[in-house]
């Protein structure tokens, strides 16, 4: 994927910021959001607008207003190319509302479609065209149509990915910290690519992240903080990591003891020679739709929503016009990518004698997600931030979750069968240390 870095670094600032904002400081609410679904509206925005309400957009944005069409621009066109990844902006205006034909021609063709002022009908019409782009992840438009209403503009964004090793699940009873008790969907997975983990000294105090790859050229970091600390900085301090705007240690290089939130190295026995990563986390689901205008100084909208002045966008139309709402709805959910459960099969044996000790003694990490954590969904080659949230509550198992031993010992087998697939993973674009 090819875009400015100063984009992709503006986008992310913005995410930090937002995440830091929309996550409350003691974890107990999940949520997730997407800044790079807002930031290309907000430079179509900014290109269109003059006065304070332009230069307040242009410092939400990062970059200035002059130059940030032409961002938004290349940005969608950029996540358009991302395997796995729908991209798609639309504009719905008054058919009396004459738009400035430069602005209107940013827009990619097909985008312009026109409002009737019947609020059914074009409710149905917008709710249509997000369930279109999204796969039918979002059902419906965050927006709320009145008679007033002259000018919708929107994004729709859709990302999904496969892992390129699946998690196995497995019915998971929490024995301690705030999930203490719960019966959860736990998932687990074992490698000996210890890069995979690393542990950032950030602002917010230590944070671990594990990078979990897709098949599509973006992954998944989940991020874990101390118990104590405030959970929108554990997220930032995140962003920090996986952008390497923050440095990081990885686990061929972490001390032996607890170095790091929920991890744990120690040297154990092994009858194989490689270092091994025990991962145990849990699948989740999250769902939240934002008020833009509820934090309108995060994304440089006082002005542009006030009524005190109008005519805030006269490079998008003659007419007066002002932001009169801004929402986003959201929702992300991690899981095996099928159900996987491990089962074993053998034929009983008299031993001959005593099996030897194991020849090897190997790092060893244990690294445990089982309390309120953080994810990014990130695109590697670029480090754009596509997706961030906190998990406050794990998906819970239920009965109707179990299979068949049949599907079990047939899941097991293929686990096996691709147990080793991780450490022949194509690494370059990965954290780069070639390890």
């Amino acid at each position: 994927m090819s875009m400015r870095n100063s984009t992709v670094r503006a986008v992310n600032r913005l995410t930090g910021r937002w995440a830091e904002a929309a996550v409350a400081p003691d974890g107990r609410t999940g949520t997730v959001l997407t800044a790079a679904g807002v930031w290309p509206l907000l430079a179509l925005l900014a290109d269109g607008a003059g006065g304070p309400a332009r230069k307040e957009l242009a410092e939400a944005l990062g970059i200035p207003a002059d130059r940030a069409a032409a961002a938004s621009r290349d940005l969608l066109t950029a996540l358009g190319r991302v395997p796995g990844l729908q991209a798609a902006v639309g504009l719905w205006s008054d058919s009396g509302l004459p738009l400035e034909p430069d602005w209107a021609a940013l827009l990619p063709e097909g985008a312009h479609g026109t409002l009737t002022g019947d609020a059914a009908v074009d409710g149905g019409a917008l709710d249509g065209w997000a369930a279109e782009r999204t796969g039918g992840l979002i059902e419906r438009m965050p927006v709320t149509l009145t008679e007033d209403t002259r000018l919708v503009l929107a994004s729709a964004l859709a990302l999904r990915l496969r892992w390129i090793r699946p998690f196995r699940d497995w019915p998971t009873v929490i024995d301690g910290g705030p999930w203490s008790g719960r019966n959860v969907v736990g998932l687990y997975r074992s490698t000996s690519l210890l890069h995979r983990v690393r542990v950032a000294e950030a602002a917010g105090g230590p944070v671990t992240v594990l990078e979990v790859v897709g098949d599509g050229g973006v992954d998944v970091h989940l991020v874990l903080g101390e118990p104590e600390a405030a959970a929108g900085q554990v997220l930032t301090g995140g962003i920090a990591a996986v952008t390497r705007a923050l440095p990081s240690v990885d686990g061929f290089s972490l001390p032996w003891g607890a170095a790091g939130p929920g991890l744990h190295v120690r040297r154990e026995a092994a009858y194989r020679p490689e270092p091994r990563l025990d991962i145990g986390t849990v699948a989740f689901s999250a769902e939240a739709e934002h008020d833009l205008l509820d934090r309108a100084g995060l994304f440089g909208l006082e002005t542009a929503a006030s009524r005190i002045t109008s005519g805030h966008f006269p490079g998008i139309s003659r007419d007066p016009l002002l932001i009169g709402s801004g929402s986003q709805a959201a929702m992300a959910r991690f899981h095996a990518k099928g159900f996987e459960a491990a089962a074993a099969t053998a034929f009983g044996a008299v031993a001959a004698g005593i099996p030897p000790p194991p020849p090897y003694r190997v790092r060893t990490i244990g690294l445990r997600f089982d309390r309120p954590f953080g994810f990014l969904a990130v695109q590697r080659s670029s480090r754009l931030v596509l997706a961030a949230g906190w998990v406050a509550d794990p998906l819970p198992h239920t009965p109707e979750m179990e299979k068949s031993q049949e599907e079990k010992e047939r899941e097991e087998a293929e686990a096996w069968e691709n147990e080793d697939r991780d450490d022949e993973d194509r690494d370059d674009e990965g954290w780069g240390d070639g390890r």
